[in-house]
This record gives structure tokens, C-alpha cells and sequence, in this order.
């Protein structure tokens, strides 16, 4: 979070007060939005949530007080930081508003440094405290794999293994070809889970060079086959041609990751189409599958690292979440995006956009 994107919402019924603050934090390079009353506020909120917010405590009809209080009880809004704006210095009325979740006080009338110290404090405090949640929840999930899916899968691994130096009538040669998959599974799961570590940590540098895509591609689908033959799936790639400029390990995972989920999440006899076309200055790339879907409520937790959300594939691949975690730290490092659509039934269609070759 820098100046330029943080957004900061001043209450205030008296238009020279908002002008006064306007001015000053325009200068220091800040977004803003004004409000001169508190249910205008609250409709601000409603359309983009703020960074930070500096609210006067005198105003009709609803006082700052009342405005922080059902702030502060709203789920959404709570972690706003709100900064009091007031001419009263009474200790009461202080330790009112600290008491209702406020973060600090301006007094008027206002003095510039002072008031861009406090706010540029609280802006750098909200980012800090998100950095800190974001490590949390990195931290958290690397452990969740260790003591789930990697405990699963040990756990498989053991029981195959057991049968087979058992004294147990069982199809030796089955049960060595389950005991391959599953270890491809954990190798897979390694994998990520190292490079995803690795980026968090700042130990993994993206290095961007022109990429044929095409060949990314090709050699993706050949490294997948066997996964597409068991469930007779078709995959092809009408990519011909496209240029992008990335880190070629990078993007190599992503195709990988992408590709591995669309042959997990489609049935039987169906199809993996990828796709590429220019989009302005970037090359989007699409991989879409006549797969199950995905619901829309789910949708916005794929990406996320602190949600927990994994899916088992169509003949019970099991997964973790973190392949698509990686995809999008993988494809912002490079400068591009990543998204989604999709129909429950239908299919899928996940699709990343990178800056294509000078």
C-alpha cells in the first residue's frame, strides 16, 4: 500500500473543513473521497471501502461517535482505522471515541504536519498489520498441507505398501501403479509447496525473457498425457504463435498447474481446449474444459490464501488449494493477471494475460 493507492473518506458537515483537508492531503499525493454527513458516508463506504478515515465528531442528525460505533459493528468495515476530527479536548470525550474503536484524534484547528504524521502513520500501520495477517495466513497454510494432504498421502502410501508385503491375495501390479500415482501426487505437491515457499520468502526472483508459448504448451500437454489417456480425454492447443515476456520456469508451472486441474475436473470423454489471443499490449491465455464448474460462491476463494478451499477432481484426484495460489503469485510477479469463469456442468475457463515481446 503507497499513497497513490490508498484511499482515504473525510467526514465532515462544514465545506471549509473538507476543503482545508482536501488541500492538504491532495499535496501529499493521497486518493480521496468526501462525505458531509454520516449516512452519506456509509453509502461511500458501500461503493469502495477506505483505508483510513478521518471523521468530525460534531454533526447533525448523526454524530461521529454514532458513525464509528455502527462502523465498528459491521464485520466489513471494522478494520477501518478511523482518525476523530474535533474541536473538544475534554478527556471524557477522548476516551469516548478510543473506547468506541477509534485510533486517534486531530484537533481544530488543524495543524498540516501534524495531521499528515497521523495519518501517514495510520496508513503505514493498516499496511503493516495486513502484512502481518498475510504472513499469518501464509503460515497457516504451508502447515495445513504438511498436516493434511501431505499426512493423507503418506498415509495412503503406507496402507498400498502394507497390503503388498502383507500376506494378502491382491493385484500386486494394481496396487504398485496406485502406489506410482500417489507418489507423482506427493511429488507434484512438493513441488509447489517448495516454490510457493520460496516466492514468499523472496529466495525465488522472477527472471523475464522472451518465451515461445507454443512450445510451453506442447511440451505441458505431452507431460500430461498419460493423466488426459486414462479418462480418454481430448486436449489440443490451436496456438501457433504468441511471444510473451516472462520468466519461463514461472510460467511453465502455471500452464502445468492449470492444465493438471482442467484433466482433474473433467469427466470421462471430454475436452481440454487451450487458446491464446492479443489483448492490447498482453497475450491472454486460455485453457477451457468441458469439466464440472465451479460454484459461484466458490469462486472468489480460489485465489485466496486465506481461505480454505480444495475440491477433489472427477475420479477423486485429490487437491490442496495451493496450485492456484501459486498460478497467481506466479503470474503477478510478472506483471500480469489471472481469472476465471465458469458454468456449474458445463466447464471452466481459466485464463492469464501476460505482457507480450517488444
Amino acid at each position: 500500500m503507497n499513497k497513490k493507492s490508498s484511499l482515504i473518506l473525510i467526514v465532515d458537515d462544514n465545506p471549509h473543513n473538507l476543503k482545508v483537508l482536501g488541500n492538504t492531503l491532495t499535496k501529499m499525493g493521497y486518493n480521496l473521497t468526501f462525505a458531509k454527513s454520516g449516512a452519506q458516508a456509509f453509502k461511500t463506504i458501500l461503493k469502495k471501502k477506505p483505508d483510513l478515515i478521518l471523521l468530525d465528531v460534531m454533526m447533525p442528525e448523526m454524530d461521529g461517535f454514532e458513525v464509528c460505533r455502527r462502523l465498528k459493528q459491521n464485520a466489513a468495515f471494522a478494520k477501518i482505522p478511523v482518525i476523530f476530527l474535533t474541536a473538544q479536548t475534554e478527556k471524557e470525550k477522548v476516551i469516548e471515541g478510543f473506547q468506541l474503536g477509534a485510533v486517534d484524534y486531530v484537533t481544530k484547528p488543524f495543524n498540516a504536519e501534524e495531521l499528515i504524521t497521523r495519518v501517514h502513520t495510520h496508513i503505514k500501520l493498516k499496511e503493516t498489520v495486513e502484512q502481518l495477517r498475510q504472513a499469518n495466513a501464509t503460515k497457516d497454510k504451508f502447515f495445513s498441507i504438511i498436516a493434511h494432504d501431505l499426512g493423507n498421502l503418506f498415509n495412503g502410501l503406507i496402507g498400498l505398501t502394507e497390503f503388498l508385503v502383507g500376506d494378502y491375495k491382491v493385484d500386486k501390479e494394481q496396487f504398485m501403479q496406485m502406489i506410482l500415482q500417489n507418489s507423482k501426487i506427493g511429488q507434484g505437491l512438493l513441488k509447489n509447496l517448495l516454490e510457493w515457499s520460496r516466492l514468499q520468502t523472496g529466495r525465488l526472483k522472477a527472471q523475464p525473457s522472451g518465451l515461445n508459448l507454443k512450445m510451453i504448451v506442447d511440451n505441458n500437454i505431452s507431460l500430461l498425457s498419460a493423466q488426459a489417456m486414462r479418462k480418454n480425454l481430448n486436449i489440443f492447443s490451436s496456438i501457433e504463435k504468441g511471444d510473451v515476456f516472462a520468466d519461463e520456469h514461472m510460467i511453465n508451472t502455471v500452464i502445468r498447474n492449470l492444465l493438471s486441474n482442467a484433466i482433474k475436473f473433467t469427466p470421462q470423454n471430454g475436452q481440454v481446449e487451450i487458446s491464446s489471443q492479443q489483448e492490447g499490449a498482453e497475450l491472454e491465455i486460455s485453457i477451457k474444459d468441458t469439466g464440472v464448474g465451479i460454484d459461484p460462491q466458490d469462486i472468489e476463494k480460489l485465489f485466496k490464501i486465506d481461505v480454505s478451499h480444495t475440491t477433489k477432481g472427477t475420479a477423486n484426484e485429490p487437491g490442496t488449494g495451493l496450485g492456484l495460489i501459486l498460478c497467481k503469485d506466479f503470474v503477478e510477479t510478472n506483471g500480469g493477471t489471472i481469472g476465471v469463469e465458469s458454468d456449474m456442468g458445463k466447464g471452466s475457463r481459466f485464463y492469464i494475460r501476460l505482457p507480450m515481446t517488444n
